[in-house]
Parts: structure tokens; C-alpha cells; sequence
């Protein structure tokens, strides 16, 4: 697990909310605190989609980013900013199975639970932190490191700054 600070919060808001540099990951949960507090789960629900609908998913059980982007930016947009954000954003199934197979880490992918980047926006800073999440107690770090520096390679591609905390 890694803290980074976000140096240019604007320029990182635009690759959030405005850009597709997000789009790929899954929402696992978002909560946005201005006028009300807004929470979305980001749990699919199936139970709304036709047969169909849900072959299309193939079997995906969270919206992705691209889907909740411009329902989060309407309730950011305006003249004054949240009092906080927390966004907790799931990388896909697919790019987990690519950090893993990277790592060398002794891990199936029906190990691993998910790879988290939370970010959060408070009294006027903004941190992104990862998580790690296996289903079974482990001391081997070795896909914790894969993806933290996976994230910092990925940000650094975006030109996104960040410090280390």
C-alpha cells in the first residue's frame, strides 16, 4: 500500500471526471459529500438487466468508471468545491490477471479479491492510496509491490504528479 499525494488537483480532476484515463476501472463505491451526501455502491445490479443485458456483461459485477463518470462530475460541477470525495475505483478483472502474471506472486487470480485505488479529496488535498485484497492471509507482498509500482508507471504515462507520502 502506497499514499500519493496529487500535486495538481485540477489537471487531475479533468483525467478523473472530463478524460478517459479512468474509464477502465470498476466502481466499487463512491461518496461525495457538498449540499447532501451521495453514496453509490457500484455493485451491478442484475436483477435490472434482461438475459441478454447480462450476457453482455459477461459476467462483469461492478459499472465501470466510464459509467458513473458523468453522474459524479454533475454532482461535483460548480462554484463550490465538496467538502470531501471518496472514490474507491477496482482494476478490472483482466488487468489484475496482467499485475499478477508480472509479479511472479504466488497467487490464481481466484485469489485475489481486487486491486484497489482509493481516492480521496479532503480539507482541500487530494491522496490516492492502493489496496491489496486476497482472500487468504499471506505475508508475500510481492503483488502488493507489482501494483503499487504498476500505479505509479501508469500515472507517470498520464503526466499525473504525485509525491509520496
Amino acid at each position: 500500500m502506497i499514499s500519493l499525494k496529487i500535486i495538481d488537483i485540477k489537471a487531475f480532476m479533468s483525467s478523473l471526471l472530463v478524460q478517459t484515463v479512468f474509464d477502465n476501472f470498476l466502481l466499487s463505491e463512491l461518496h461525495i459529500n457538498t449540499f447532501n451526501h451521495f453514496q453509490i455502491a457500484g455493485n451491478l445490479n442484475e436483477e435490472y438487466y434482461s438475459s441478454e443485458e447480462r450476457e453482455v456483461l459477461e459476467g462483469r459485477k461492478y459499472s465501470t468508471w466510464s459509467e458513473i463518470k458523468p453522474i459524479a462530475y454533475s454532482l461535483i460541477k460548480g462554484n463550490k468545491l465538496p467538502l470531501s470525495i471518496k472514490i474507491v475505483l477496482l482494476l478490472s478483472p483482466s488487468n489484475t490477471e496482467k499485475v499478477l502474471t508480472k509479479s511472479g506472486a504466488p497467487f490464481q487470480t481466484a485469489d485475489i479479491n481486487g486491486l484497489f485505488l482509493n481516492i480521496r479529496f479532503d480539507k482541500g488535498n487530494l491522496y490516492l492510496i492502493t489496496g491489496t485484497s486476497v482472500k487468504s492471509f499471506s505475508m508475500d507482498k510481492t503483488l502488493e509491490r507489482a501494483w503499487d509500482d504498476d500505479l505509479k508507471v501508469f500515472l507517470k504515462h498520464y503526466e499525473i504528479a504525485v509525491e509520496e507520502e
